[in-house]
């Protein structure tokens, strides 16, 4: 019985790690076909970086998840924060700039 912890911890501990793993990818996949789709000319009108420079920042992170740092080394959490901006920065303003409306 005392044998059955550690095995329950690793099964714990792979799950999470898993989870995390499809969060990232999802995450930073989303995020590069974004950046791919998107106008050249309305990055800088944001205020952003230019668009070689997201995708080129998002691919890296992504082969480097998918390469085997997992999401749990800085490469992963790096590549997390990363499409994490993206996301809720960048795409934001670049949806508010094709509307032509604001925030509401």
């Amino acid at each position: 019985m005392a044998n059955a912890a550690p095995i329950f911890f690793l099964d714990v501990r792979y799950v999470i790690e898993l989870i995390l793993l499809v969060f990232a990818l999802i995450v930073q996949g989303v995020a590069l076909v974004h950046a791919i789709t998107q106008r050249a000319d309305a990055f800088p009108a944001i205020g952003t970086l230019p668009k070689g420079g997201w995708i080129a920042i998002l691919a890296v992170c992504l082969a480097l998840t998918l390469l085997g740092f997992g999401p749990i080394s800085l490469f992963g959490l790096i590549g997390i924060a990363a499409g994490l901006i993206y996301l809720l920065d960048v795409r934001v303003g670049l949806r508010d700039l094709s509307d032509g409306k604001g925030f509401w």
